[in-house]
């Protein structure tokens, strides 16, 4: 005769199986900097493929909104430049005079490596601007404009790109109370003129940390239209502010904000869990002149202006000590003088766990090229939503 034991255990791998099979990995996305050609060292979508195959979604920052109409924001970077062999995906030198050059020709060479990775356009502009092309006379000719150029592929006349991009990021930080029915309107046109060209496609938006920075939009009328929204859970403190703090920390009372406590607030206003992603800064502040109370933590200090990549403070870890906050895992540099709020493998990978754990729609980098050499973060990010559950044994079972 079966045990009791082990019928339960048997009911349990059931239930798990199909668990899993109705609920797949949370996804792993990250936003691609069209400015990494640029930065020093550079960042390239050769340095991309290089771990491509770790991420389900690219967004790639950025088309511009300008003018009642979307427009690429930086030609050279995106079609123009010609790669060298040694820059190129596939090894294979631009020509000087083929069409199209750039980054969204290395990106169709990196789409023939990876068939399966969703490559989404993030269209970003200053709020005005998408408050006018929000606007009722304004909002499809606008939105023409966007499938025109992304969706349909066309650049210019003699440039296509063809079906590289498999959706749009709408990025309006923030609308204001008199633009929320706009906003949901606009969403509205985007998905119709969206569908009409290619059914499936993917149409998200980059919201706030608190549904209150949407002008008071209705996030489930939001949610309903969108497929992923990804929630810029970071900058919860910055050099903006005099003292220290956490730049993204995952829960706890620590100040002005955490991922659970947006999260929770999101879904509180209808948002389904499976939609949400959390925002994963690769970046992190400082503050110099720290007082040496509670180990630099929360004190008054002198910021450090601008945003360091991970790859820059990671070099500072021999010279500081690493602290760690234990609810929210966050940890913190501070060698008794400056003070650095960052994120970590260890953080990155609690952030993971509580995605997954919360059934929630995956993590959103922001941005890749700020990881280090041998993409660190990205790796951690990967395993940890990858991890199996633990397994049941007959004594948990019984």
């Amino acid at each position: 005769m079966v045990s009791r034991a082990k019928r339960l255990l048997s009911c349990l791998a059931l239930i798990t199986c199909a668990a899993q099979a109705q609920q797949p990995h949370p996804l792993l996305t990250g936003y691609f900097p069209q400015w990494g050609l640029y930065n020093d060292p550079q960042y390239t979508v050769k340095n991309l493929a290089e771990n491509a195959g770790l991420l389900d979604q690219i967004n790639y920052a950025q088309g511009f909104v300008t003018g009642g109409h979307c427009s690429v924001a930086d030609p050279n970077a995106d079609t123009n430049y010609a790669f060298t062999a040694a820059q190129s995906v596939d090894g294979v030198a631009d020509s000087p005079t083929q069409p199209l050059r750039g980054s969204f020709n290395q990106m169709i060479k990196l789409k023939r490596r990876h068939p399966h990775l969703k490559l989404v356009l993030s269209l970003e502009g200053k709020a005005a601007d998408f408050a006018f092309d929000a606007q009722p006379e304004n909002r499809a000719a606008f939105v023409a404009s966007c499938v025109h150029l992304w969706i349909k592929g066309t650049i210019t006349p003699e440039i296509s790109i063809g079906t590289l991009f498999d959706g749009i990021d709408i990025d309006w930080e923030f609308p204001h109370p008199e633009d929320a029915a706009n906003y949901i309107e606009l969403l509205k046109e985007f998905r119709r003129q969206m569908d009409a060209v290619r059914p499936g496609m993917l149409l998200n938006v980059a919201v706030g940390p608190s549904p209150r920075m949407m002008g008071g939009a209705d996030m489930a009328i939001v949610a309903s239209l969108v497929d992923q929204m990804g929630l810029m859970t970071y900058d919860f403190t910055g050099p903006w502010v005099q003292h220290t703090g956490f730049v993204s920390a995952l829960s706890g009372e620590v100040g002005s904000g955490t991922v659970t406590h947006t999260v929770s607030a999101y879904r509180a206003a209808g948002v389904p869990a499976a939609k949400l992603l959390v925002g994963v800064p690769f970046y992190g502040y400082g503050w110099r002149l720290v007082p040496e109370d509670n180990n630099g933590l929360f004190q008054e200090g002198e910021p450090i202006h601008g945003d360091r990549p991970y790859r820059e403070i990671e070099t500072k870890i021999p010279t500081s000590r690493v602290y760690r906050d234990p609810n929210s895992q966050a940890p913190w540099l501070f060698d008794g003088d400056v003070f650095w709020t960052y994120e970590d493998p260890i953080s990155v990978s609690a952030k993971a766990r509580y995605a997954a754990e919360q059934s929630l729609g995956g993590l959103m980098i922001w941005e890749l090229g700020e990881d280090n050499a041998t993409a660190t973060l990205l790796t951690t990010a990967h395993k940890a939503l990858h991890e199996e559950p633990t397994p049941i044994t007959n004594k948990q079972a019984q």
